[in-house]
């Protein structure tokens, strides 16, 4: 392969639509970057969003921007100073992590002083939104998972998560509106959540509107989403929120991701992990941080049609690590 970086888009079916309060996916349109030092060769993945202003169209043109500059040996610091945070820089910050592994002959976890094998993780499952009826029976059929997660929005969301909690009784939940409440409803809901023991609520009002949080006290934790990205934003979110939510496609992969969790846990967030929905070779960089995490969402590929082959497995409840060989590790002798 010649050296430089490739890019190409990809559509991946999924199993079964997936709704929540802005809409409906029936696939994952998924990024892929290629690196290529002439003898090694490193991969990522990431999913441009609409809410963030991406698509396909523009992350392929953010990060056909370095073409040149890739040619030239970009490392990356330099990443993170041509590119924002977002998903053209993810999907080639994750292939830049996979090349040095590749080219040293060591895994990203050596890399990061962390033992080297990947730990199974009790990840989330998620009910999508429904009529409370159909997600009753969607969450019958987690039975015996720790963790799952609940889509709502502003129609119905008590009957939803009692609907939910009835199914599963012994299940850690976690209430996601995706930002369709207000202020009214999350404190009219306040009863709901307590009685249903839900463990986290995350981003219930738009990231834009967040700032009526100040002073509020909620019967169970705040998580930010769509209000923290990157480092920077966690001062303007310590009198908000307990929790904050790091994905590699907000942070602008595992490097921004990484100074997400220090910077989180210097000043006493929770920390979730979370994703799009997207293949494994998208997961496997954020299983680094995911591993430091109390919170862990990465259920995204389990909702494709189809994986990569040694992508991640849901067995015993437990969601289990991709295969080495996927991505961020030296390719076998």
């Amino acid at each position: 392969m010649l050296p430089g970086l490739t890019l190409a888009h990809r559509s991946w079916p999924l199993a079964t639509p997936f709704r929540i309060s802005r809409g409906v996916r029936t696939s994952a349109e998924v990024i892929v970057a290629t690196v290529c030092d002439g003898i090694h060769v490193g991969r990522g993945e990431s999913v441009p969003y609409a809410r963030y202003d991406e698509s396909v169209e523009s992350v392929l043109a953010d990060a056909r921007l370095l073409t040149q500059v890739v040619l030239q040996g970009l490392d990356r610091a330099q990443l993170a100073e041509l590119l924002p945070p977002g998903a053209a820089r993810n999907a080639i910050d994750c292939a830049l992590w996979d090349l040095q592994a590749r080219r040293e002959g060591t895994s990203v976890a050596e890399m990061l002083g962390q033992p080297p094998a990947l730990p199974s993780l009790a990840s989330a499952q998620t009910v999508s939104l429904d009529t409370p009826e159909a997600m009753g029976l969607a969450a019958a059929a987690l039975q015996g998972l720790e963790l799952v997660k609940i889509k709502v929005d502003a129609r119905q969301p008590a009957e939803q998560i009692r609907a939910v909690r009835q199914a599963l009784p012994d299940a850690r939940l976690i209430v996601d509106p995706n930002e369709s409440w207000d202020i009214d409803l999350l404190r009219e809901l306040q009863p709901v959540l307590a009685q249903t023991r839900i463990d986290l609520v995350e981003q219930p009002l738009p990231a834009g509107e967040d700032g009526v949080l100040e002073g509020f006290e909620s019967a169970v934790r705040l998580c930010a989403d769509e209000s923290c990205h990157v480092a920077a934003d966690l001062p303007r979110l310590r009198r908000l929120y307990q929790v904050v939510n790091i994905k590699l496609d907000k942070t602008g992969g595992l490097t921004g991701a990484l100074e997400l969790l220090q910077a989180a846990r210097a000043q006493d967030f929770g920390i979730m992990v979370g994703c799009m929905i997207c293949p494994s070779l998208a997961i496997a960089p954020a299983w680094h941080v995911a591993r430091h995490a109390e919170f862990v969402d990465l259920d995204g590929p389990l909702w494709l049609r189809e994986d990569h082959p040694g992508g991640v497995v849901l067995r015993d409840g437990r969601l289990q690590p991709p295969s080495p060989s996927l991505w961020g590790a030296p390719a076998p002798a």
